[in-house]
């Protein structure tokens, strides 16, 4: 790769393109969200919009693009956190009053600490673990196919065409299902669907065989093993008691994944101190401190969020400690997950931090969903920016250039999705209703409680440490336990495509069609992203 030191990559034009591109799909993000209860990646979108207005600009480059894009999708997630977890204060509540300033608070810490502790997360999993990051794949080969350089143009551009308007006869005129029943089910087995998508068939094709079947795994054992083997053995009551069992089984063993990082992690550290090995050992970088200058900012950062949060919201001193640990190792979880498969369940990030702190003490039901916010706006923005570092890395952006813009790009987000929430809140009369159903914020809300059913979480957290503890992808496996059968389908139908394809092609020309299928995978992913963030959109306006 060529030496991109003094090309142009942090530039005005590219900050002012990358806000105003920010104010629509920060807004549009949380509409999304709260309508529908999902998020699509805007990673592809952003990209797109970027190219194409900088491309008008004299000596506008590719790592100039890449930071633009990394500003104008910062506060998606941001949004997504957001609108994932606090719309729960009024659902118990509707006449909760809370102030829009510690909101904002709560949202700008977030961000900021998931900015971060992205830095951290970057260097072990897209360095070191070379993690495929689907998304950020699919922004690079969006990004390459735009040069003279990029040969493939004409077949990533041929399938993102043909996926958005597969999307449009999906979702705007639906003359296409979102999702096909394959069984309808019984008293023992449930339904098994597959959810029609380009996009998750060409994340499983990215993310390769291994991951996706392992993901598929999940999915068949909680579905058509543990399901109906515990009904007819009676451990399960009916159908809704083996669901509890199921999703926190699923949760507990991407818990486990993550107290399994610690764990593994801080035997190395061990190891290595013994060995009296100077050298850091691959994986330690969880325990990473910046150092120089980067260290007291990184410090500063930390001790400004705790005076934010103990100070602005109702989140006691000590509770906001163990957040802002809690969050420090969700961030890691996400920055995986999201680089192994492409999917970031960050309320679940901030439902887990909040069962921790409940078992020391018992927060206000204001400070609970605080805590939970705080933690999903962490994790959301950094599974966002660990994409854009994907492709950064591929491109060779400066990662500073990339913080910078999503620092910035996360701050203004943060004012902006509070404010689109408070005038969607107003406009709809608040959330739970039909046109802003909350679905994600609801599931939230019934976890703030507690946990449904401890011995399963028990259980799945301990499997996933020592998983994890072996190499096997236990937070990925746990996923597909834990989300609905129609997605798991979806990516192992991408992955055996894939598979088939290499195996009828053979092994002389295997190189050559994975950089095909790489193409046709991430114009899947584009279309149906960019179609998706559209349609969100003009739903909005309309």
């Amino acid at each position: 790769m060529e030496s991109t030191h003094n090309t142009r990559q942090l530039t005005v034009r590219g900050v002012i393109i990358g806000l105003l591109g920010l104010l629509v799909i920060t807004s549009s993000s949380l509409y999304v969200a709260l309508r529908m209860g999902a998020l699509p990646w805007p990673t592809v979108f952003v990209t797109v919009v970027s190219m194409a207005i900088l491309r008008r600009f004299k000596n506008s480059t590719l790592q100039e693009i890449n930071v633009t894009h990394t500003m104008m999708s910062s506060g998606a997630m941001v949004a997504g956190g957001l609108a994932f977890t606090l719309p729960g204060i009024w659902m118990l509540n509707a006449d909760a009053t809370v102030s829009p300033l510690s909101i904002f608070i709560i949202t700008l810490s977030g961000a900021l600490l998931g900015t971060l502790f992205t830095i951290i997360a970057r260097q072990r999993y897209i360095v070191e673990e070379k993690l495929p990051y689907p998304m950020g794949q699919a922004a690079y080969n969006t990004l390459i196919a735009s040069t003279t350089k990029g040969k493939g143009a004409p077949l990533l551009f041929t399938c993102m065409a043909a996926s958005a308007l597969f999307t449009i006869f999906r979702d705007g005129i639906p003359l296409i299902p979102a999702v096909m029943v394959l069984f309808a089910g019984n008293a023992l087995i449930p339904a098994v669907s597959i959810w029609v998508s380009p996009m998750a068939a060409g994340i499983g094709a990215i993310i390769g065989p291994v991951l996706s079947l392992v993901w598929l795994g999940g999915a068949v054992f909680g579905y058509l093993l543990l399901t109906p083997i515990g009904i007819a053995s009676g451990l399960f009551a009916d159908m809704a008691a083996a669901d509890l069992f199921r999703q926190n089984l699923g949760i507990g063993l991407m818990v486990g994944t993550g107290i399994g990082i610690l764990v593994k992690t801080a035997w190395q550290k061990i190891r290595q101190f013994k060995d009296g090995d100077k050298k850091p050992a691959s994986g330690i970088s969880i325990f990473a401190i910046p150092q120089g200058k980067s260290r007291w900012v990184a410090l500063s950062v930390v001790i400004g969020v705790l005076v934010l949060l103990s100070a602005g919201t109702e989140i006691s001193f000590l509770q906001a400690v163990i957040t802002i640990i809690g969050i420090y190792l969700t961030t890691q979880l996400a920055a995986m997950l999201t680089g192994q498969t492409g999917i970031n369940p960050m309320e679940i990030f901030g439902i887990l931090v909040l069962l921790a702190i409940q078992i020391v003490w018992n927060p206000s039901t204001i400070a609970a969903f605080s805590i939970a916010g705080v933690t999903a706006v962490a994790c959301g923005l950094t599974g966002d920016m660990m994409n854009d570092m994907k492709s950064g890395h591929l491109v060779g952006t400066r990662p500073s250039s990339q913080v910078i813009a999503e620092g910035i790009g996360g701050v203004m987000g943060s004012a902006v999705a509070v404010v689109a929430l408070f005038v969607l809140k107003d406009s709809f009369g608040g959330f739970g209703s039909e046109m802003l159903p909350a679905p994600q914020a609801r599931a939230v809300t019934a976890m703030v409680g507690g946990l449904g059913h401890i011995p399963a979480f028990t259980l799945g957290a301990i499997v996933g440490i020592v998983l994890y503890v072996v190499n096997i992808p236990a937070a990925t496996l746990g996923l597909g336990i834990y989300l609905p059968i129609s997605i798991s389908m979806i990516m192992g139908f991408g992955a055996l495509v894939l598979m088939g394809i290499k195996k009828v092609i053979g092994k002389d020309r295997t190189t050559q069609t994975t950089e095909k299928t790489s193409l046709v995978a991430s114009g899947f992913l584009g279309g149906e992203g960019i179609t998706g963030v559209l349609l969100a959109i003009i739903a909005m306006f309309a």
